[in-house]
């Protein structure tokens, strides 16, 4: 299997997304000037997607109910980010599919014994890959809404950017500094022109 994506593909990472998983699963689906993009459209993309983030071994196949799951679980998330960004409670449906993947490979705590001393692990059921990848996610969810992190969960305030991320401080408002120039960027060609169309022809 090929895993060389099309460069066009490649978006820059917002903070956060190197610490929950499931933040980078909701930023799979994202527009670019030509329009939308998604990451996990069809069965190869997201088998690859999943490989990628070291969720699924390489030679497990993935079916389309499979994937299907995977994108619903994605839209789930966002639904319920969103909810939190507005302080609302969210829909029993996107609740309800984020349960459903927690309820799939349930974890089985274990102790492990490394070399620097006990500790306890949870570890998911692992009869079935796919469906523990989507138990993974919905637990990292679950660890991101419920933990100390999830009052810096923020929505990119660029227009046209559909990504969240976790701020560093409280005055950020943009996923990356592209978004941030790019919207600067707009702020300074309209306040050039603003002079222009306000100015009336003499009579």
């Amino acid at each position: 299997m090929d895993h060389d994506a099309p460069v066009y593909l490649h978006q820059l990472p917002v903070p956060g997304e190197e610490r929950y998983l499931s933040l980078a699963l909701v930023n799979t689906r994202f527009a670019l000037s030509h329009g939308t993009v998604d990451l996990l459209d069809g069965v190869e993309a997201a088998h690859l997607w999943l490989v990628r983030h070291q969720l699924l071994p390489d030679h497990v196949e993935l079916n389309g109910w499979q994937s299907g799951r995977l994108r619903a679980l994605r839209e789930a998330l966002r639904a319920l980010f969103e909810a939190y960004g507005d302080g609302r409670v969210p829909s029993a449906e996107s609740l309800a599919a984020l349960n459903s993947a927690l309820a799939a490979a349930p974890s089985t705590p274990r102790l492990l014994w490394p070399a620097d001393g006990p500790r306890r692990a949870d570890e998911p059921d692992t009869g079935n890959p796919a469906a523990a990848a989507l138990s993974l996610l919905a637990e990292d969810a679950t660890d991101l809404l419920t933990g100390p992190e999830a009052e810096q969960l923020t929505a990119c305030a660029a227009q046209g950017c559909t990504r969240w991320f976790l701020r560093s401080h409280g005055a950020r408002r943009w996923c990356t500094t592209r978004c941030g120039n790019r919207v600067r960027a707009a702020r300074a060609y309209a306040a050039k022109r603003e002079p222009a169309v306000s100015r009336r022809p003499d009579d």
